[in-house]
């Protein structure tokens, strides 16, 4: 597989490490759109948010488990956490990834 993520995840390509378990990693983003911009992925490859299904949805659950230690860790209280599906939507890695982002007020999406 060609996945820039699964690479990241197995290590292959580095990146600055935020956290990191046994299901999921999380980085920093390499073109930041606030002061902080985390990447948290699944280590296992699901293309996006379509192939989430029961069978692999612990995966996600964990990912949101990890957020709120991530979030800490980097020193802020309030924060958005974004998905895209799709490349309609914006999604230029076909990995699921969610992005953290914080530091500053984000005022509203639109």
């Amino acid at each position: 597989m060609d996945c820039i993520f699964c690479k990241i995840a197995a290590g292959e390509i580095p990146s600055n490490k935020v956290y990191e378990d046994e299901l999921v990693l999380a980085f920093y983003d390499i073109e930041p759109k606030a002061p902080v911009h985390v990447l948290i992925i699944p280590k296992t490859h699901l293309a996006g948010a379509r192939d989430v299904t029961a069978d692999n949805s612990a995966v996600v659950a964990h990912v949101f488990e990890v957020i709120p230690a991530v979030a800490a860790k980097l020193g802020v209280t309030d924060y958005r956490i974004v998905t895209n599906n799709g490349a309609d939507a914006g999604q230029t890695v076909d990995h699921l990834h969610f992005h953290l982002l914080g530091g500053r007020v984000l005022g509203e999406m639109g």
